[in-house]
């Protein structure tokens, strides 16, 4: 009975011995663990999921006004009439998608054609073959889209660019912050 006693004493012994305080240095390591697993997953979503760009010029204008921040998703489906974020001449555009892959975009005195149909836009500005660098009517080529400014009066998109590869396209854009105007 005695001998119980003892190994039972011994083991509540090694059991103390095991259990120590937690100190300094053992909330530092978990304490940066923390951080660089959280910096891990934001550097992931902002090279594969979203992208923040900041717009300064008018091309989106109306609907993307200078100095607004616009968030993007990248691997969205990318469709006719979404609102992109697109890179070309070095620089991020923002611009909405007028034709797909294969599509037959044309721009005369009536508007713009997609496929031989005219298109309904809620845009306030005329669409326009002025000031054009490619002939209508234009195909569009694959893995490419069309995409024009909604501030029509500027040129710089599809109108000058041609089809903008899906690979520069940055993605569709899912929010905007303003930062004037408000």
């Amino acid at each position: 009975m005695n001998e119980a006693r003892e190994i039972k004493q011994t083991n509540i012994n090694q059991t103390k011995q095991v259990k120590r305080t937690k100190q300094a240095k053992d909330y530092a390591i978990t304490f940066f663990i923390k951080v660089g697993v959280t910096a891990l997953v934001v550097v992931l979503l902002l090279c594969f999921v979203v992208g923040i760009y900041a717009n300064h010029s008018n091309s989106g204008y109306p609907m993307i006004k200078d100095g607004d921040l616009c968030l993007t998703f990248k691997p969205a489906k990318l469709h006719k009439g979404d609102e992109i974020a697109y890179k070309a001449d070095g620089t991020i555009k923002f611009g909405r998608i007028a034709g797909e892959a294969g599509d037959v975009v044309d721009i005369g005195e009536e508007g713009i054609t997609v496929n031989g149909y005219g298109v309904y836009e809620d845009t306030v500005y005329p669409t326009t073959a002025e000031g054009a660098k490619i002939s209508f009517p234009y195909t569009v080529p694959n893995d490419s889209v069309f995409v024009l400014n909604d501030y029509r009066a500027d040129a710089n998109d599809s109108r000058a660019y041609g089809g903008i590869p899906k690979k520069d396209t940055k993605g569709k854009i899912v929010l905007l912050l303003r930062k004037r105007g408000i």
